[in-house]
C-alpha cells in the first residue's frame, strides 16, 4: 500500500474513535478520497443475508435514501456470496480509465456486507488497497453496531419478538476462523425465535460448543434458552467439566422454574491442536459427523434426559478423534421436522446431501449455511412450525491458511 494511502487510513482509524455509527460513511469516504479511492460506499446484510442495504447514515434507521441490492442475483451480491473484490464493466459516462469495484466487508469469515468504491487505476496495489479499506471498515462497524439502534433496524427487514431479540441479544457471532477451526451458526425464523439457541467460545486451544432447544415456542421459552446459555458459561467459566456444566444448567433452571420448563442440548469440547472432541447428550438430537464430503453418521451418546427434568439419568461423556476437513454438525428439530404443503419432512438425509453438495469446494462453510437455511425456509414456504438452527464446526487439522477465503 501506498505510504499516502497507509496515512490516511491509519487517520481514519483515529478519527473514529468518536465517531457514531451514522458519522462512518462520510468518514470513511473523506479519508479513502483523499487515498486515491472514491465515491464509497457502504452496504449491509440483513439478517437473513437476502439483501444489502446502503449504511447512508441518514434516518432512523441510517439507510434513508440509500441503494438496496439482492445477495442473489447482483454483482455486489456476488462479491458477498464469494468473498471477494468484483469489477464492474465500464459504464456510459464514466470517466476515462475509472472502474468501479465491489468488496467483501469482512472480519475473519464474519461477512458484514459490501463496500462500493471507484479508482483511477486497477492494477495489484489498487486491488490491496481497496482490500485494506474494505478490512478497516469491517473494524469500524463491528465497533460500533452493538450500541446502534440504527444498525439493528437498518438489518432488520421485519418486526422481531422479544425472544428473538434476547436470544440475537445473547448469542456469539455467526461466524468464526481461527486456531484450524471455523464455526458457523443460523437460526430460523430469525425475527420470530422460540427457545433456541447456539453458542461457542475459545478458550486456549479449546472451542466450547453448545445447542439448546427450550421447550414451548414463546418469550417463556426464550428467557429458558437465555437461562440455559447464561448457566453453562457461567460453569464453563470457573472450569467445570461437561458434565459438570451440564448439571449446573439443570439445577439453575430448576431453581428458576422447578421442572415446568426444560431444554434439550449438546454440550462438546474440540481440541483444535489434536482434534479430540467430547460431547454430552442431553435429550438432544445426536451430532453428526461428515468426512471426506462422502459419508455422515451420527456420533452415538446415550442421552441423560433434558435439563430441568431432574430424572437423575446418568450423564455420558463420548470421545471422537477428527480428521483433518471433517464437519460436525449440530442442529435442532426444526431443521429437519420443516414440512411441505403435502405434509413431508425436510429430513435429515436431505439435510446432510445439502451441506455435502453446497460445501463440496464452491462455497465457503457460511454460504452454505445461508443456502441451507433459504432451503429449509423455502420448504414449508417461509411458515417454520418450529425453531430451527444450526451449528456447525469444521476443524481443518493444520491447513490453518485455509480458514479465510
Amino acid at each position: 500500500m501506498p505510504d499516502s494511502v497507509a496515512a490516511e487510513f491509519l487517520q481514519l482509524m483515529q478519527a473514529s474513535h468518536t465517531a457514531t455509527l451514522e458519522e462512518l460513511p462520510r468518514l470513511i469516504d473523506r479519508h479513502a478520497t483523499a487515498g486515491g479511492i472514491h465515491d464509497t460506499a457502504i452496504l449491509v446484510v440483513d439478517m437473513r443475508e437476502t439483501v444489502l442495504r446502503q449504511l447512508t447514515g441518514v434516518g432512523q434507521d441510517a439507510g434513508h435514501g440509500g441503494e438496496e441490492f439482492t445477495v442473489q442475483g447482483s454483482l455486489p451480491g456476488q462479491a458477498y456470496q464469494r468473498v471477494d473484490l468484483i469489477a464492474e464493466s465500464e459504464r456510459p459516462g464514466d470517466r476515462p480509465g475509472r472502474r468501479r469495484w465491489w468488496v467483501a466487508i469482512t472480519d475473519g469469515v464474519e461477512r458484514l456486507g459490501v463496500l462500493r468504491a471507484d479508482t483511477d487505476t486497477a492494477d495489484e496495489r489498487t486491488r490491496q488497497a481497496l482490500r485494506d479499506l474494505a478490512s478497516m471498515t469491517a473494524l469500524l462497524l463491528l465497533s460500533k453496531r452493538s450500541f446502534s439502534d440504527s444498525y439493528a433496524r437498518l438489518v432488520r427487514t421485519e418486526p422481531m419478538n422479544v425472544a428473538a431479540e434476547m436470544e440475537w441479544h445473547l448469542a456469539p457471532p455467526t461466524a468464526y476462523a481461527g486456531h484450524d477451526a471455523v464455526v458457523g451458526a443460523v437460526m430460523e425464523p430469525a425475527y420470530q425465535i422460540g427457545g433456541d439457541a447456539y453458542d461457542y467460545a475459545v478458550s486456549g486451544s479449546t472451542l466450547h460448543l453448545a445447542i439448546f432447544d427450550a421447550m414451548g415456542h414463546d418469550t417463556t421459552a426464550g428467557i429458558t434458552a437465555n437461562v440455559a446459555v447464561s448457566a453453562c458459561r457461567n460453569a464453563r467459566r470457573q472450569g467445570s467439566s461437561l458434565t459438570e456444566t451440564s448439571r449446573r444448567v439443570e439445577e439453575t433452571l430448576i431453581e428458576q422454574f422447578g421442572t415446568s420448563r426444560y431444554v434439550t442440548g449438546v454440550l462438546a469440547e474440540l481440541d483444535m491442536v489434536t482434534g479430540k472432541l467430547v460431547w454430552v447428550n442431553r435429550g438432544h438430537h445426536l451430532p453428526i459427523l461428515l468426512r471426506d464430503n462422502r459419508w455422515a453418521t451420527e456420533l452415538a451418546c446415550p442421552p441423560a434426559g433434558p435439563m430441568g427434568t431432574n430424572l437423575g439419568l446418568p450423564v455420558t461423556e463420548r470421545t471422537e478423534q477428527l480428521q483433518p476437513a471433517d464437519r460436525l454438525l449440530l442442529y435442532t428439530d426444526g431443521v429437519v421436522e420443516a414440512r411441505d404443503a403435502r405434509g413431508r419432512q425436510f429430513g435429515q438425509d436431505r439435510f446432510i446431501d445439502f451441506v455435502r453438495r453446497h460445501h463440496s469446494g464452491l462455497h465457503t462453510l457460511h454460504e452454505t449455511l445461508r443456502r441451507l437455511m433459504a432451503a429449509v425456509l423455502e420448504h414449508p414456504r417461509g411458515r417454520l412450525e418450529d425453531d430451527a438452527t444450526v451449528l456447525l464446526t469444521e476443524w481443518r487439522g493444520g491447513h490453518q491458511e485455509a480458514l479465510i477465503p
